[in-house]
């Protein structure tokens, strides 16, 4: 296996677009790396760069101690999975396996040797006489990992592999595709817009946006600590609510308010906030973060809010509250006995150990 570094790379298509735009990047050995972002944000564009399917503008691609930028796509000792299998409709499991060795002139004994092994690795020895027209979804991804697998690579890619995937089929294969990461100790590099997919699976995650990267970082840090509101609002599910408003002063104490409610700012908080007395700031804090007044201790008059039910979403063990604060929409995420019904009027708690606030202009971390 092998460590995969990108430094400086662009990519810009004629009429002066930008997909990529100065991504410097370093995977190490053996590690799990996911790029995630909304469509259009250059993460599949950079998976291709290093595949070598598409060309760099410019900067340097490396993998293991060799710049590839003008290598070709078969000599960079890569295996790529796509979103749309790939697979050859004429051939069996077994042949479509195995293509890529018999290409290279692989002894017969070998290759059967890889497709056998690659088959009990992904529990798809039985299908290896069938075509690919007579498999499941799942099945025809199982086929294309297994064609990637036999060949040993360096690094594996996968573009949006599990996208086609029914939800339960793509729940199932992230199960899989990290059972395959622990067991292969391989390198790969995994692109999804579904940033549940990349909290799950990566070592680390890339957030991309508009072709620059906005924060590299395991899933935790990026979850607790994201840089900027763009990270804070695509990472977590439901998003994290934004409210804009002012940092107030009374009493010696920092509040943030808006049209529709005022709570105080943590004394932890303070020294970060207090220059920003008087002036607009972001507000951020997640679902799981609110609570009903009436199943919680930590109330007080200073963190709690009115607000009206507008919807209610019942998801078993949890249930979704969509309210209205002033003019400010808000999500709350509470356990599943709490049923308000719509219309009702609520208070809410907000643990505000755990708010964010975001520079209105700059859109970056304050706190």
């Amino acid at each position: 296996m092998a460590q995969v570094s990108l430094k400086n790379i662009y990519k810009v298509y004629p009429g002066n677009i930008e997909a990529v735009r100065d991504v410097s990047l370093g995977v190490e050995n053996r590690e799990f790396v996911v790029l995630v972002g909304p469509s259009g944000c250059g993460k599949s564009t950079t998976l291709r760069m290093i595949a070598g399917l598409e060309e760099v503008t410019k900067g340097e691609v490396w993998i293991g101690n060799k710049m590839v930028n003008d290598v070709s796509p078969k000599d960079r000792d890569i295996a790529m999975v796509f979103q749309n299998y790939a697979l050859y409709p004429h051939m069996t499991v077994y042949e479509n396996m195995s293509f890529a060795l018999r290409l290279r002139k692989y002894p017969k004994s070998e290759i059967e040797t890889r497709v056998k092994e690659a088959a009990e690795i992904l529990n798809i020895t039985k299908l290896l006489n069938r075509r690919p027209r007579e498999l499941s979804g799942g099945q025809r991804q199982r086929v294309a990992v297994g064609r990637a697998i036999v060949r040993k690579p360096m690094v594996f890619l996968f573009d949006e592999p599990l996208s086609n995937l029914d939800a339960k089929m793509r729940v199932q294969m992230r199960i899989e595709l990290n059972k395959l990461h622990i067991r292969l100790q391989s390198t790969m590099i995994y692109v999804t817009h579904d940033q549940t997919e990349a909290m799950t699976m990566g070592n680390r995650i890339v957030v991309m946006k508009d072709g620059v990267i906005q924060q590299v970082a395991d899933p935790i840090t990026l979850y607790d600590k994201p840089v900027n509101k763009f990270v804070a609002g695509f990472i977590g599910s439901p998003p994290m609510n934004f409210v804009k408003g002012r940092i107030i002063k009374k009493d010696s104490k920092l509040f943030f308010t808006d049209e529709g409610f005022t709570v105080k700012i943590v004394e932890d908080m303070y020294k970060k906030l207090v220059s920003y007395e008087g002036k607009e700031i972001i507000f951020g804090i997640r679902p799981e973060d609110i609570y009903d007044k009436l199943f919680t201790s930590m109330a007080s008059s200073e963190n709690t809010v009115k607000a009206v039910v507008e919807i209610v979403e019942p998801m078993g063990a949890e249930v979704f509250l969509y309210l209205i604060t002033g003019e400010s929409p808000l999500i709350a995420r509470v356990g599943g006995h709490d049923k308000p019904e719509v219309h009702q009027d609520m208070d809410l708690v907000f643990d505000m150990s755990k708010a964010h606030f975001f520079n209105k202009d700059t859109e970056e971390i304050i706190i």
